[in-house]
């Protein structure tokens, strides 16, 4: 019988496996407190355990494990990337950060991406698979214990789309929300979607609090679905409608992300398009200057273009920033450190 990932079950489901192995109910706490907040890797670091029940553990489960294959440093700004093989020897990639406000991690959801996105290395290649849950936690718990720091915001933006693997990432939320856990706040948790109109009224109506980042790069139907696949099925009525819905049913802020594609979607007319089609929402603009990728033909807009969006934008009374750009010397955008590895590994 194959092992189970036991850093994937919840609180719930190991109160409820070790009652089966006929061990007292407290052990259950010993051990989650040991997986998700002391953060082990081996079950015989679990010194408070007997021995018997670390090798009922060994039979029965295993940790999820990831192993660092790269990991690039800014020389700007510190941020870190790193390249983690899983144990099928699949590659996904995260991202650490450090604010003002404190650290920061970007993880992936899945080893690659089904959704096309014109300008993302992620979907290059497509979608090899879901992440687990355990998968998604363990990003943040190695790069923990790499840097010996604590992580206190977390956003799911790196390769693959969250919503398309949702049963999961609703799991991770609750694990790494857990007070026996990380215990990070769900304010200080970010969920991106490039618009998966269903999933999005489903993650509302968990009235979780929670951000939601829409990936939205344009104004109109047209220009959108020039740049995003997923806008063939879901107009951006009812996008931005589901957004709204978001908030009424959580209270919380959406954000939309919006690339600055050079020549493609910052000009005045996108910023009145975009002005006219979110002004009502009670949302914030996050302007990303778009990181050159090699297999794509956008390049970033001019800063004189960038500064003139937003300024379009703020007299709209609108709420904008332009995200710090973080890791620029390095592979910053979402899927390039994989696709590098891949492309040398077949040479």
């Amino acid at each position: 019988m194959a092992q189970v990932d036991i850093v994937s079950l919840t609180y719930e489901e190991l109160k409820t496996d070790i009652a089966n192995l006929s061990e007292k109910a407290f052990r259950a706490g010993q051990i989650f407190g040991w997986l998700h907040n002391k953060l082990v890797k081996d079950f015989d670091e679990m010194t408070d355990l007997s021995k018997s029940l670390r090798d009922k553990l060994k039979e029965h489960y295993e940790i999820c494990q990831i192993s660092i294959v790269e990991v690039q440093e800014s020389k700007i700004d510190g941020t870190k990337k790193f390249l983690f093989k899983l144990q099928d020897g699949n590659m996904i990639e995260s991202v650490w950060m450090q604010y003002k406000y404190g650290n920061s991690v970007c993880i992936s959801s899945q080893v690659g991406c089904r959704m096309g996105c014109r300008f993302c290395a992620s979907t290059i290649g497509g979608l090899e698979r879901n992440l687990t849950p355990g998968e998604m936690l363990t990003q943040v718990y190695e790069i923990t214990r790499l840097t010996g720091e604590r992580v206190s915001n977390v956003v799911v933006m790196g390769s693959g789309e969250p919503l398309d693997n949702y049963d999961t990432l609703l799991k991770f939320i609750y694990l790494i929300s857990y007070e026996r856990g990380l215990n990070i706040s769900q304010r200080n948790l970010t969920v991106s979607t490039c618009g998966l109109v269903p999933e999005m009224k489903r993650l509302a109506d968990e009235k979780l609090q929670i951000t939601m980042a829409l990936s939205l790069h344009a104004g109109t139907n047209e220009k959108r679905r020039e740049l995003m696949p997923i806008a063939n099925k879901y107009k951006i009525e009812e996008v931005v409608e589901a957004c709204a819905y978001y908030f009424k049913q959580t209270g919380r802020r959406i954000t939309f992300e919006y690339s600055l594609v050079g020549g493609v979607n910052d000009t005045d007319d996108d910023a009145e398009q975009l002005a006219a089609l979110i002004g009502h929402l009670n949302c914030h603009v996050n302007l990303i200057p778009v990181n050159p990728v090699k297999e794509s033909i956008y390049v970033e807009s001019a800063q004189k273009d960038i500064l003139k969006f937003k300024n379009k934008l703020e007299k709209k009374q609108i709420n904008v920033t332009i995200r710090r750009e973080m890791g620029r010397d390095i592979d910053g955008a979402c899927g390039q450190l994989r696709r590098h590895y891949v492309a040398q590994q077949s040479i």
